[in-house]
């Protein structure tokens, strides 16, 4: 889709990270956002920037919903298309994702579950939900945010399997359905976003949809993070709760703060390739390194060896040091 202007988007995960610069640049180059999110605050500072920004009559538009809920997502449907006054839109970014859910055997299934159906199944709700939309009009195209973690299954030494399952699974989806668009629906294209570590809230946002936000762990939350460090070979019994909350948001802040590629960067990325056609669209220097090592050597790619040499580039900065 070589031009944006005078189009409508539908963007999920609109509050914030990426959500919110794809918004922004989106209006900027003229195109309307219809954007969702759980957070109506961080919607209407996404509004406020995007609205700033926007070029030629784009406007921004925000609805509260839950991806993991059909029935939300088809509310948001008719919010688009009563607000926009329209049957039709152009593009889909289903962008919103949540971590957790760490270990399929030593974690809570709810957790899982949870991680899994909003990262994964706000996808494929968010196409189906939309789909009628993207069929009526003339030209379309799905962008749909998978991770480096939808190509390798893990997050160094340590289990990360609802939110890899989830990634992979965007990933296949994705892929199929570039053959499915063409066979049935020539006018409508399909992108899958691979990005490396970007800079943004997900690990808060993350702790916050869990109810588990970084600086008010309560004692039960506490004795969780000491079990799964612990079982990474890390003894905190000599550490103080207020040291261990300290530490998390530490390490959310520097997640955000200190990555390779910002959330504006990885937005721009991603437009150019939507731009381009491109249907595989690598974000950042980290997720082409691990694309080629995995693909390079791929029996390998889950030994320590493997991991030592990640931690070896300083761009891989996202591996955790346990």
């Amino acid at each position: 889709m070589e031009r944006l202007d005078g189009r409508l988007a539908v963007l999920t995960g609109g509050g914030s990270g990426m959500g919110r610069e794809l918004t922004r640049q989106l209006a900027a180059a003229g195109c309307s956002v219809a954007i969702c999110d759980i957070s109506q605050a961080a919607m209407d500072e996404t509004k406020h920037l995007a609205e700033q920004a926007a070029t030629s009559g784009a406007t921004v538009s925000t609805f509260v919903a839950d991806v993991s809920d059909e029935a939300q997502l088809i509310a948001f449907r008719a919010h688009v298309a009563e607000t926009h006054a329209t049957d039709r839109i152009h593009l889909l970014f289903n962008n919103a994702g949540i971590a957790g859910g760490g270990s399929t055997i030593a974690d809570p299934r709810e957790e899982w579950d949870k991680t899994f159906n909003v990262t994964w199944g706000g996808v494929y709700l968010g196409t189906r939900t939309f789909l009628p939309m993207l069929l009526a009009a003339e030209e379309g195209h799905i962008v749909n945010t998978s991770s480096i973690n939808g190509f390798w299954g893990c997050l160094g030494n340590m289990a990360n399997s609802a939110y890899c399952t989830a990634k992979f699974a965007v990933k296949g989806f994705t892929e199929s359905l570039i053959v499915d668009l063409r066979n049935n629906a020539p006018h409508i294209r399909a992108s899958v976003v691979m990005p490396g570590h970007i800079g943004t809230s997900i690990v808060f946002n993350t702790g916050e949809y869990f109810g588990r936000n970084p600086k008010d762990l309560d004692e039960e939350q506490l004795a969780t993070v000491r079990e799964r460090v612990g079982r990474q070979g890390l003894d905190l019994a000599g550490v103080s709760d207020e040291d261990i909350r300290a530490g998390i948001v530490a390490q959310a802040t520097s997640f955000r703060d200190d990555a390779p590629m910002s959330a504006a960067e990885a937005a721009t990325v991603i437009l150019d390739g939507v731009r381009a056609n491109e249907w595989r669209i690598l974000v950042g220097t980290d997720a082409v390194l691990l694309d080629a090592m995995v693909r390079e050597h791929p029996e390998d790619a889950y030994e320590p060896s493997f991991m030592a040499e990640l931690r070896s580039l300083n761009t891989l900065g996202f591996i955790p040091d346990v």
